[in-house]
């Protein structure tokens, strides 16, 4: 068993490693936390718009998010989610229709009732399906023809997978799609077959801050500004080299940032895991937060299919959050997501202004720029690792064959989607393996 005088360090303090951190803290640990940033929360941490502060990306809770929930009833915060139910929208043929229920999804004009059928019928089944895995073996292009049919597949579900993932929609699995639909059935179950979406008053800026505030009561040591460049093998401990100068040894380390730079970063692993490491296939995302002095369209989340618009799909946050939470202002996402060597991450902030504004001046006729009060983007490389065919047999071990190293990051997210809840479950299960395995990393 793993000593509890042992000193742990994790890189990474985005909600999985903050996680691993509480965790390991309270299983008697000695844990020290590194973050290349000067803030905790990676994918989850906030920022100011203004004089609001609100998160840096978009972030719901559902009420089937039971890792999230329990977490935060944990720090004390579940017991404020308020609940909403929202709406959702859909933009096709340069026409904004709302989806927000059955008779609207009856009357939607693009498709006409057998395809209807066929979609609802693809959803449903998708959501009933327990063997995820044999859905690894299935490219999702081949799955969603078959079961929604060539018209439907051209005009609502090609249209969604290139946005979210490009052309690397041709080499996802289909276990890719019924993530998605599971995870938003099992909310709409647990919401009585409404979308009930909840959020914690103050956003992640407010959990986080509570978050911080527990890890120092368990005294888990926080290294902010301390980006890692190198971890290797020394004598009995794990050395670590960060961008500032600063070395630090420790006897077991846990690394949750992104496979290709946590391949980048250790030497010493051995040919096959840096293979598997770099062959992950991640999408990153260009999302540009918008201040607005008026809402655009009161859906939460409104799908694109029309061509032409440069962002994946509009995030109307004060559809769901009061708008008291914003001094009264709308706030709205613009996700897009891209491949890490896009060349849209060498745009600048005028250039994704100008685009995206552009854009919504073609889908709201009420929009004008006059309306925008802060205007924000916010770049990451490596946000969303794809599941492609046979994804789950491919992945490296969390245990690396350098001595008390492990790879812990959200490309172990292997039967979800990427959402602060999959990765607070990965947390959990890694962390009870974690406090059960012997020193020296065997």
């Amino acid at each position: 068993m793993s000593r509890p005088s042992e000193r742990w360090g994790i890189i990474g303090g985005g909600f999985l490693g903050m996680t691993l951190a509480h965790r390991l803290a309270q299983n008697g640990r000695r844990v020290t936390l590194f973050e290349g940033a000067d803030h905790l929360g990676g994918l989850a941490g906030a920022w100011r718009l203004g004089d609001v502060i609100w998160d840096r990306h978009y972030h719901v809770t559902l009420l089937s998010d039971h890792y999230l929930r329990a977490l935060l009833e944990e720090l004390g915060l579940e017991r404020d989610i308020e609940w909403v139910q929202t709406r959702t929208g859909f933009y096709t043929d340069q026409t904004l229709y709302s989806m927000s229920n059955t008779l609207e999804f009856l009357k939607f004009p693009p498709l006409n009732l057998i395809h209807k059928l066929r979609l609802g019928a693809t959803i449903f089944y998708a959501s009933q399906i327990k063997d995820w895995k044999r859905l690894e073996k299935i490219p999702v292009a081949d799955w969603l023809r078959r079961w929604s049919g060539d018209h439907t597949f051209e005009k609502i579900w090609l249209p969604l997978l290139r946005a979210k993932l490009g052309d690397l929609y041709k080499i996802a699995s289909a276990a890719f799609i019924w993530a998605i639909i599971a995870r938003m059935y099992a909310a709409r179950r647990s919401g009585l077959k409404k979308e009930m979406f909840g959020y914690v008053p103050g956003g992640y800026a407010r959990i986080l801050e509570r978050f911080v505030d527990v890890l120092s009561q368990e005294h888990v040591c926080l290294e902010l500004n301390h980006a890692a460049t190198r971890v290797e093998r020394d004598g009995d401990g794990v050395r670590i080299e960060f961008k500032n100068g600063h070395k630090e040894t420790v006897d077991r380390l846990v690394i949750t940032v992104a496979a290709p730079v946590a391949a980048r970063l250790c030497h010493g692993l051995s040919t096959d895991e840096q293979a598997k490491l770099n062959g992950i296939q991640y999408q990153g995302i260009i999302c540009a937060s918008l201040l607005l002095k008026e809402p655009l369209a009161d859906f939460y989340v409104t799908n694109i299919t029309e061509t032409g618009i440069p962002f994946t799909a509009v995030i109307e946050m004060s559809a769901l959050v009061d708008r008291k939470h914003f001094d009264g202002h709308s706030l709205v996402y613009l996700p897009k997501y891209v491949a890490p060597d896009d060349p849209a991450f060498l745009w600048s902030d005028e250039e994704v202004k100008e685009k995206f504004l552009s854009a919504l001046e073609r889908m709201y006729s009420n929009f004008h720029r006059g309306d925008v009060l802060c205007f924000r983007v916010s770049r990451v490389k490596y946000v969303l690792a794809i599941s492609t065919l046979n994804y789950s047999d491919q992945l490296p071990p969390m245990l690396t064959s350098i001595p008390g190293v492990h790879i812990i990051n959200s490309a172990h997210i292997v039967n979800g989607t990427l959402n602060v809840n999959e990765t607070i479950q990965l947390a959990e299960k890694a962390a009870a393996s974690l406090c059960t395995r012997r020193s020296g990393g065997t």
